[in-house]
């Protein structure tokens, strides 16, 4: 209690949102310290050591994963491409949704993305055929090997090729057109799912699991007309219901395409980012099912990027909230887009593992039981940092909205903002970034000095809000033993979120540090501050 006294003393009361150069205390004095040390907080060190222990050691139990539910609980299922990514993959997916329905699971939909990398074969062979080359026999054979390997149907095989030439005659006409259009290059990436739908519903007949294959739109996914990135038309959960209710048996699975679905003209759209997670959902939401299940290769949401920390481990629930902030900083959850229908419903959201089905894996939900002080740690790399200060007088209005103003403009979208009434800092990514002679510059020269800083990164704590003068007294003080200076700070609105810029070249040890602190019980102090604010308080 005594260090957060000491750091919520010198390092907090004035910490919402700004923007700091390495970071200062009261006074503008430095807080780090040549004598900093790290040391173990003893009262959670050994706890926090078993749960992960339990963890690593759980990896190499074999779990059993056929015992019955009290009750059946009636779910839809989403695999991404790296699930089927080949017969053997499907094979395994089929035989898990199998087990699922065994133990008591009532599955009534499957929602399938394309095989492995086919949606960026498909694109791949759309810029070749503008180049005036077709060929898409790497297709043809991923396809027909898995429909061979399984022995599926004349009738199967029949429908998969109809697609395939169907896609092959769409390329030739790219050839001789020289011309892709949006509209084009939906049609051309349908394939891809259209094919996959059919061999899973078939290898599931195959295993004794009644199934049909759909195309999203025979199942309601209306959308209108923004090809490439389309929006769900608002009488589509009506849609989705009826065919639920009235036009296939509950008995049988319905495996659906992913990302696809029609306009009001019958024209094939894509859905954009996390479109196979939206279909998902809005059958989920739309059928009231207890469950939304999307499947992926890791024991749910982690607490931070397994690949940078060795001791990530699961985290068993999340808000909607929490998923939403951890999906747009990078983490590989659903998108926040495809969390929607879930939230309007309330329907419960699980992230399971195919390679563990018997792990509980993650829940979304609206609200969730216990609240730790930090939940989660996801990062962007490579954004950068714009430093925006005003050259007009102190009190005159309408900086901001000029700011913004060109913003839009120039159709420059921000990840985190921090401000001031004469300045204003926000990170752009990729996409966004400001060059050397961008236009921009122009607009905002009359009333701004612009800073610009590339070759950062955003560190984002999913945390208690409610207790942000603990989160940060602990991140201020492990960031000054580990000698980390922090860029930028935003607590974001959502009050789900506190987020950090620091350069690109501190990130891996900055995630490493907190992720130790906060999960492993290794935290640093830096001794000199709680010295000093022990003599204060006697």
């Amino acid at each position: 209690m005594v260090k957060y006294i000491a750091c919520a003393l010198l390092l907090c009361s004035q910490l919402v949102s700004y923007h700091v150069d390495g970071f200062s205390g009261l006074g503008g004095q430095r807080l780090t310290s040549n004598r900093a040390f790290s040391t173990r907080l003893q009262s959670t060190n050994e706890d926090q050591h078993q749960v992960v222990d339990d963890y690593r050691s759980g990896l190499h139990v074999s779990r059993k994963d056929d015992e019955k539910l009290e009750k059946e609980v009636s779910v839809v299922m989403k695999f991404g491409g790296s699930s089927l990514a080949n017969a053997e993959r499907i094979d395994h997916v089929a035989k898990l949704i199998a087990r699922q329905i065994d133990i008591g699971y009532t599955v009534r939909a499957v929602v399938c993305s394309a095989m492995g990398k086919t949606t960026n074969g498909l694109l791949s062979a759309g810029d070749f055929a503008l180049e005036g080359r077709v060929n898409i026999d790497a297709l043809k054979t991923l396809h027909m090997q898995a429909i061979t390997e399984f022995g599926l149907s004349d009738n199967v095989k029949d429908e998969v090729i109809d697609l395939l030439d169907e896609c092959e005659k769409m390329l030739n006409g790219v050839k001789l057109l020289q011309e892709l259009s949006p509209r084009s290059l939906d049609q051309l990436v349908s394939y891809g799912e259209r094919c996959s739908v059919r061999i899973m519903a078939a290898r599931l007949n195959q295993l004794g699991v009644p199934a049909a294959a759909y195309d999203a739109w025979e199942i309601g996914m209306i959308t209108d007309s923004n090809y490439g990135d389309a929006q769900i038309d608002p009488d589509t959960p009506a849609k989705i219901s009826n065919f639920f209710t009235n036009r296939i048996d509950s008995s049988v699975t319905a495996i659906v395409t992913g990302f696809i679905g029609h306009d009001h003209d019958g024209r094939i759209t894509t859905l954009g980012r996390g479109g196979s997670d939206l279909t998902a959902t809005s059958i989920g939401a739309a059928c009231k099912l207890d469950e939304i299940q999307v499947w992926k290769d890791v024991d749910g949401i982690l607490t931070t990027d397994p690949r940078l920390v060795e001791g990530a481990i699961p985290v068993s629930a999340v808000t909607y909230d929490e998923a939403s902030e951890l999906a747009y900083f990078g983490a590989q959850v659903l998108h926040p887009i495809a969390m929607q229908p879930a939230m309007k419903t309330g329907t419960m959201v699980r992230v399971k593992n195919s390679y563990n089905p018997s792990a509980p894996g993650t829940t979304i939900t609206a609200e969730k039981e216990n609240k730790g002080l930090v939940t989660a740690i996801t990062f962007k790399r490579n954004v950068q940092l714009v430093d925006i200060v005003s050259t007009r007088m102190l009190g005159a209005y309408g900086f901001l909205s000029q700011v913004f103003g060109a913003f839009e403009k120039h159709k420059v979208s921000v990840d985190v903002l921090a401000s001031s009434e004469v300045s204003v800092s926000v990170t752009l990514d990729t996409k966004s970034k400001i060059a050397k002679d961008a236009k921009i510059l122009e607009d905002l020269a009359p009333y701004a000095d612009l800073t610009i800083k590339n070759n950062r990164s955003i560190l984002t704590l999913i945390a208690d809000v409610e207790r942000s003068s603990e989160v940060l007294a602990q991140v201020f003080t492990s960031f000054a033993a580990a000698g980390i200076k922090v860029q930028m700070l935003s607590q974001g609105a959502s009050k789900v979120n506190i987020s950090f810029v620091v350069k690109d070249d501190d990130l891996d040890q900055a995630v490493s540090t907190l992720h130790k602190c906060f999960f492993e019980g290794e935290c640093a102090v830096v001794p000199s501050l709680e010295n000093e604010t022990e003599e204060i308080v006697a």
